[in-house]
């Protein structure tokens, strides 16, 4: 079975799917590899190191589409709606695509890749369970975007982060808030700590607690109730909109004392919750920042515009996109680890063998023989799953 690699093509992105590194773990499966020219140049990986780890170079990138029995990539059509629709003339029936594709909102995009008759895995919908940890993509990609969006704000901020003992007296540290300890809140929450900012954080799930004080953070108590902030898949699940005004209303005060804010609540498939007002920006001082990590979900700041830095009264609010791309190194290492854990998943003797009594095939099937066959998908769409192969 050849397993190919395409250079992405999606505008800014500089990540490949797959290292050299992760070139071997698939030979040892009896697996070729066949990788497209310059696919990991721009993260940092020339085509020589692939050939010294057992791969083959491509003529082209059509040569991979016509010769691949697999194809992996970081952003497979509907995360890469325009660019990404050249490849479907080259898709064909049986043909396994896996990459990310934002299924539950680019309906078009995964009706098109049925209709190829290609088989399409979604990363980005892998269940949150312990068997699937080592293939989640969303933690991987959160993790680097936790870590630079601490390295935004303090570059923007016009104060340092630690206290200093210095010969012209001491500086107070930066104060940083953190909204939403998931796997990107906790990694800014340590990442702030490590620079010196005093770290304070809130989470709608008050067992994280526990986890915000390891890494050094205070937690914030905000007397709200809720029933669960996750959905059964293990992700982020929409609440009410009485739960986000009383949630407002009760930050306002934790929001102006902060010099950092940095947001991260995301629900998948759904636009991000606004957590963040406009009033609460203007209560702001001068110089502050706000580094929203949501924004490619709309933004949980009310004033995010979605890769734009914007100056409100002095308050600088930052809406940046796709972050992993701005570390393609390692964040390409991280994804090519997801990915070949999870091409190995699917591979039985060197082949592929779709089990849809296993959780994590059936949460990621997208497409299969012609339709689109994931229920949750189906549901997004308004389409009844009724008469279809359920995953």
């Amino acid at each position: 079975m050849i397993v190919g690699v395409v250079k992405e093509t999606f505008p800014g992105e500089a990540r490949v799917a797959l290292v050299p590194v992760g070139v071997q773990q698939l030979t040892r499966a009896d697996l070729e590899v066949l990788v497209e020219p310059g696919a990991g140049v721009e993260a940092g990986y020339d085509d020589s190191a692939y050939t010294e780890k057992g791969a083959t170079l491509a003529a082209d990138r059509a040569d991979v589409w016509r010769r691949a029995d697999v194809v992996l990539q970081v952003r497979s059509l509907g995360a890469n709606p325009e660019a990404g629709r050249a490849d479907l003339g080259a898709m064909r029936s049986g043909q396994v695509v896996i990459g990310s594709c934002e299924p539950l909102t680019e309906h078009a995009s995964a009706n098109a890749v049925a209709a190829t008759g290609a088989t399409l895995f979604s990363m980005e919908m892998m269940p949150r369970i312990t068997r699937a940890q080592s293939m989640d993509i969303l933690s991987s990609m959160a993790t680097i975007a936790g870590y630079k969006a601490v390295l935004m704000g303090a570059d923007a901020l016009p104060k340092l982060f630690p206290m200093m003992m210095t010969a012209a007296g001491t500086l107070a540290a930066a104060r940083v808030f953190v909204v939403g300890a998931g796997v990107a809140g906790l990694q800014a929450i340590a990442s702030a700590r490590r620079l010196g900012a005093v770290v304070h954080a809130y989470d709608v799930r008050p067992a994280v607690r526990e986890q915000v004080e390891s890494l050094g953070g205070k937690f914030v108590e905000l007397e709200l109730e809720t029933d669960t902030a996750e959905d059964a898949g293990g992700y982020a699940r929409e609440l009410g909109e009485d739960f986000y005004t009383k949630q407002r209303e009760m930050m306002l005060s934790v929001v102006a004392e902060s010099d950092v804010v940095i947001t991260t609540a995301a629900i998948p498939g759904r636009k991000a919750p606004i957590l963040v007002t406009r009033e609460m920006v203007e209560g702001m001082r001068r110089g502050s920042v706000i580094v929203d990590l949501a924004a490619e979900r709309g933004g949980n700041c009310e004033l995010t515009v979605p890769g734009e830095r914007i100056d409100h009264n002095g308050v600088l609010i930052l809406g940046p996109l796709n972050i992993p791309s701005t570390v393609p190194y390692h964040a390409s290492q991280m994804y090519s680890k997801n990915i070949t854990t999870f091409l190995l998943h699917l591979v039985k003797d060197g082949a592929m063998v779709v089990d849809l009594d296993d959780e994590i095939t059936k949460g990621t099937l997208i497409t299969r023989n012609g339709a689109v066959v994931h229920t949750r998908v189906l549901e997004a769409q308004g389409a009844s799953s009724e008469g279809s192969e359920t995953p």
